[in-house]
């Protein structure tokens, strides 16, 4: 498996970058320490078309489809995304703290966005993801933790486990075993 390396500007060196607004400076002192994963399909349970990128990048056409006038004021990112394919595209620098998680907490700490990573794959709750998506964010998951050495093996998490009761991503449909067997080999 090709590894992914991340510069020491906090970019991956082999991703494609879509440079997004939303993002500020993480705390003084804030160690990069949890990577959560999500879910994400726009219009929801439709892939390809651009629209997540537009979104992350406030582009997002609301006119486009009815459920993009709900959402199209909100400003939001991540700092990468993995399409099904297994593309995968940086849009916040890793040394920043992109808007992903909003209100949260892990383990006791609360506003994870101050020192997690979020990792969105394109998809939905309810739909198996694709092969593609488990190997780049296997890939993606070791080189965080050669860069971030907070990242133990107990610090990766869905959304809905940092934010329960308010997101349910990724859903039942992400296999949890599969990727911690891919982070094994």
């Amino acid at each position: 498996m090709t590894k992914f390396l991340i510069d020491d500007a906090g970019w991956l060196q082999s991703a494609e970058v879509i440079r997004s607004p939303n993002f500020d400076a993480r705390p003084d002192h804030a160690q990069v320490k949890l990577v959560v994963v999500h879910g994400i399909s726009l219009p929801p349970g439709e892939y390809g078309g651009g629209h997540i990128q537009s979104f992350f990048c406030n582009n997002l056409d609301a006119a486009a489809h009815p459920y993009f006038e709900s959402i199209c004021g909100l400003t939001v990112s991540a700092h990468c995304l993995i399409e099904r394919d297994g593309n995968v595209i940086q849009f916040v620098s890793f040394r920043d703290r992109a808007w992903h998680a909003g209100e949260s907490q892990w383990c006791g700490e609360s506003a994870c966005n101050n020192f997690s990573v979020g990792i969105e794959l394109e998809g939905c709750d309810q739909q198996a993801y694709d092969e593609a998506q488990y190997l780049a964010l296997a890939k993606l998951i070791s080189a965080l933790r050669l860069r971030y050495p907070g990242i133990g093996s107990d610090a990766i998490t869905g959304h809905s486990d940092i934010a329960p009761g308010r997101k349910t991503d990724p859903g039942p449909a992400f296999d949890w075993a599969r990727l911690q067997r891919l982070l094994m080999v």
